[in-house]
């Protein structure tokens, strides 16, 4: 199939505009994408040419765009470029839009806190932390072991190194940091 899949980097130029339509949902905002180019005779950057495109989005995307995208930020779109030309009052028209596929904020110009959002969940109801099913999952603690994990001889759990260092590092001696970790047991 011969489709134009384009990758651009732009701010958003409008508000996110999100419908629940019948085929599911949708999310359409402007997207502005100026030309930067090195001036030598001035030696500083210019802004050059600025192209605007319609960015759609759909089902799943459509409300994570909801949920993350604001007016100004600095995104990255990918997806299929599509332009069409109309004509209006005796006036030819041509605009271009973007199918996305993929939409992230550009973290060349900013930071920003990823959550996933769970299968069937919706992105507005994980972004204030609430499930429509029931209280919010909280994220997991990615800094201790679960409980009720006592052996570790599949190499999943800390290192006899990592763990004698942390001892040392806590101002313990080394005998008090293995008596604190759980090695496996040897068969005689």
């Amino acid at each position: 199939m011969n489709e134009t899949t384009v990758c651009v980097v732009g701010n958003v130029a409008t508000q996110p505009v999100f419908r629940e339509t019948a085929a599911g949902p949708s999310a359409r905002f402007r997207l502005a994408v100026t030309q930067r180019f090195w001036d030598r005779e001035k030696n500083a950057w210019r802004d050059g040419h600025t192209n605007f495109f319609t960015v759609w989005a759909n089902r799943a995307l459509a409300a994570n765009v909801q949920a993350s995208v604001s007016l100004g930020e600095p995104l990255m779109v990918r997806g299929r470029l599509k332009v069409r030309s109309e004509q209006r009052d005796g006036q030819s028209w041509t605009g271009a839009d973007i199918e996305a596929s993929a939409i992230g904020h550009d973290l060349a110009r900013g930071t920003a806190a990823f959550r996933r959002t769970l299968k069937g969940d919706h992105a507005a109801d994980q972004v204030s932390g609430r499930s429509p099913g029931g209280p919010a999952h909280p994220e997991p603690s990615w800094e201790t072991e679960p409980a009720g994990r006592t052996d570790q001889a599949d190499g999943a759990g800390p290192t006899d190194e990592a763990a004698g260092a942390a001892g040392a590092a806590d101002g313990a001696d080394g005998a008090e940091a293995a008596s604190r970790r759980q090695e496996p047991a040897l068969a005689v």
